[in-house]
């Protein structure tokens, strides 16, 4: 877990708990936050459709990603169907639209409660299994969830998929890239503050309890199955967010794109960020967002060069990009376990204390 030590200013002194619980470490960080919200506001007027959609990307499995790492890294819990969740999500908001001619802007709401109440029904064996057997026990809500998406046809199209309507807020509907990436935003931003505001509070650090040494937590009297319980329920209200926009962004669902493959990326991206970090958490989705383009863009390189022409390499480069994620775990697990948020809490604190080694 995220182990960095906070380097503040000399003379900025905390003299209450809430001061030293605030969201950001330090004012220049938060007028640094602040001014990064609004060049993003005019991102549209600066940048290309292209990097928008990788923007927007980052926005709907960030949010996904965030509520998995409030299930592993701050509670100590462990979910493999993460990617099964967050297809509920982008299911239930479209059937909800189209079934019962719910407005969308209500629909993403209500689909992050619906999969917020499928994951805590999943979820109560974990009030009393722990480690590989509650890994399993998540594995097989994985596979149960997708045979539903396709048996269900009256929720999900079966094989067919599902259409979903664009957001339409007072007769403006979002259905580009441009107007889109403001929902984005939005939630983005929303719900990253909340996941702060969240581990701050009581319940929050009643999961750090929970995660750290549960038996001490249970002396204190932090009872054991209601956080434990509650941390699926708050990943799986995430990922339905995370999916509900997913699925209104595209204007189609189809239940193939959310395989155990999906939920391996989910916990690539919380690895990869670092567990229990927020920050990590947004680092680590960029990072296996930008990972496929990185590589698209090495195998066209090679593809263009002598080495590129031999048959085996050819057939070959298709599969390199898949074999990528999982190379890029394996490293981060052995010579950066705890992510890309505590390797630049290491870079920060180097510069702060530069020319003093320690």
């Amino acid at each position: 877990m995220s182990t960095s030590v906070t380097m503040r200013p000399c003379g900025d002194f905390r003299t209450s708990y809430k001061q030293d619980t605030t969201i950001f470490e330090t004012k220049t960080i938060r007028w640094f936050a602040i001014l990064a919200i609004a060049f993003a506001c005019f991102a549209p007027f600066i940048l290309d459709a292209y990097y928008l959609t990788l923007f927007i990307q980052v926005s709907y499995l960030g949010i996904a990603a965030l509520g998995l790492n409030i299930l592993v890294g701050f509670t100590g819990q462990i979910s493999l169907g993460h990617g099964a969740f967050f297809g509920f999500g982008a299911f239930a908001s479209a059937w909800l639209n189209t079934q019962f001619n719910i407005p969308v802007v209500f629909c993403i709401p209500l689909a992050g409660f619906l999969t917020m109440a499928v994951g805590m029904m999943f979820g109560m064996p974990a009030a009393r299994i722990k480690g590989l057997y509650l890994a399993i026990a998540t594995l097989a809500a994985q596979f149960i969830i997708e045979d539903f998406f396709g048996r269900a046809e009256w929720f999900s199209g079966g094989a067919a998929g599902s259409l979903a309507e664009p957001i339409n807020i007072f007769g403006f509907a979002f259905d580009t890239d441009e107007s889109f990436y403001y929902v984005a935003l939005f939630a983005l931003v929303f719900m990253f503050i909340w996941g702060c505001n969240l581990m701050r509070t009581r319940d929050g650090r009643a999961f750090v309890a929970v995660r750290d040494h549960y038996l001490s937590a249970e002396i204190m009297g932090v009872k054991l199955n209601k956080y434990r319980l509650l941390s699926f329920g708050i990943s799986s209200f995430y990922a339905g967010i995370g999916g509900a926009l997913y699925a209104h962004y595209l204007g189609y669902v189809s239940a193939e794109g959310f395989t155990i493959f999906m939920s391996i990326q989910f916990l690539a991206m919380v690895i990869i960020g670092g567990l229990g970090s927020i920050k990590g958490t947004l680092m680590g989705v960029v990072f296996m967002v930008l990972l496929p383009e990185a590589m698209e863009a090495s195998v066209s390189v090679i593809k263009d060069t002598s080495i590129g022409a031999h048959p085996m390499l050819v057939d070959g480069l298709a599969y390199i990009k898949e074999m990528a994620i999982g190379l890029v775990i394996i490293l981060f697990l052995i010579f950066e376990p705890e992510g890309l948020a505590h390797r630049w809490n290491q870079i920060k604190n180097y510069w702060k204390s530069y020319p003093f080694a320690y």
